[in-house]
């Protein structure tokens, strides 16, 4: 027995030392829907969210944080709960049509005579000086004519943590929805 009592202090204090950190999921807010202004295809103007796409840094499943001017952290611990593209895409269909009343906002092709909004976000991230940023361009195509804008919004982070960061990548996110409705509510 004493010759296994080594092995067994060995076994508890490595169990001991390596205690895992809990996994913590996140999952975009988006701004509440009005039910009561449902609006049919027939007398609204009709806009299709194509795509949101992120690139390969932002693509994974761990929430970025840039540490230095030139270092970001993927997250091993803080992740999506689904595929940051697909969160960014439906709370942006979701907070457009809170902000566009009389219009119908939709992931799905609409028809013929639809605008579709494509955006490429290049940055989505907290930052080391307590900031988030959200960036990139959006595309539009209006009556046959393109419209393209870039955009870059900080906030400050009002707390730490990635709970407080997260809140705030999605307040960024909707106020850039507000300027994208501003800008589509300025088309003929």
């Amino acid at each position: 027995m004493k010759k296994w009592l080594p092995v067994i202090v060995a076994a508890l204090l490595s169990a001991c030392s390596s205690s895992e950190k809990d996994t913590t999921w996140y999952q975009l807010p988006s701004a509440p829907q009005s039910y009561a202004a449902n609006q049919t295809a027939q007398n609204s103007r009709l806009l299709w969210v194509e795509q949101v796409t992120v690139p390969d840094y932002l693509a994974g499943s761990g929430v970025v944080y840039q540490t230095t001017d030139v270092q970001y952290v993927i997250a091993n611990s803080n992740l999506w709960a689904s595929p940051l593209d697909q969160q960014l895409r439906n709370t942006l269909v979701a907070n457009l049509n809170s902000a566009l009343p009389g219009w119908v906002v939709s992931s799905q092709p609409l028809g013929a005579t639809q605008d579709t909004l494509n955006v490429n976000v290049t940055g989505f991230h907290g930052r080391y000086d307590g900031r988030v940023i959200v960036s990139g361009e959006w595309l539009l195509r209006h009556q046959g004519d393109l419209i393209k804008r870039p955009f870059h919004v900080e906030l400050t982070q009002r707390e730490d943590g990635y709970d407080a960061m997260v809140k705030q990548l999605a307040a960024a996110w909707q106020q850039e929805a507000q300027a994208i409705a501003g800008e589509l509510t300025r088309l003929p």
